[in-house]
């Protein structure tokens, strides 16, 4: 995860990220699409839905967080682009962002201290997310009434004041 200032940053780690959060995410749906639409038309009682997982830092750029804000908000761009070419209502797509969440991010950043300061804050005043909770976001968003759509959905820690 290349967190710190974009200049000087090393080209490998943005590479990296890159085909991870980008990359990955044209992969999978290029692969899985095709399917998914055709699913809807031998059965039109199916519905299929894309969720894409992307980060509150997709729509807030974070200091410190620059190639990562740039792939985030690039699976968010993507996602709507997608939401607006699939007019099949079988094929439902949006987009969970959820912020402050226990991943490897979050202990790979426990030995910078630059970084854990600038957060510091936020996670001092939220009880941090779990990977269930995300799992539960997107379990919310797939089992709503077929006629419903969600574009986007932001999960946030809630304070624990």
């Amino acid at each position: 995860m290349l967190l710190g200032p974009v200049v000087g940053a090393d080209p490998t780690e943005w590479e990296r990220m890159i085909a991870v959060n980008v990359q990955g995410l044209l992969h999978t749906t290029h692969a899985a699409l095709p399917h998914l639409l055709k699913a809807g038309q031998d059965d039109p009682r199916q519905v299929a839905d894309i969720v894409n997982i992307s980060s509150i830092a997709g729509r807030e750029a974070w200091n410190g967080y620059g190639v990562y804000n740039l792939t985030k908000f690039g699976v968010n761009g993507f996602t709507e682009s997608l939401r607006k070419e699939i007019t099949q209502r079988h094929v439902r797509v949006g987009v969970l962002e959820p912020g402050g969440v226990a991943t490897e991010l979050t202990s790979h950043n426990d030995h910078k201290p630059d970084i854990r300061e600038a957060t510091a804050a936020f996670f001092e005043q939220t009880e941090v997310l779990q990977p269930e909770d995300i799992a539960d976001g997107v379990a919310y968003m797939v089992t709503r009434p077929r006629h419903a759509s969600i574009g986007e959905l932001w999960i946030m820690p809630t304070d624990q004041a």
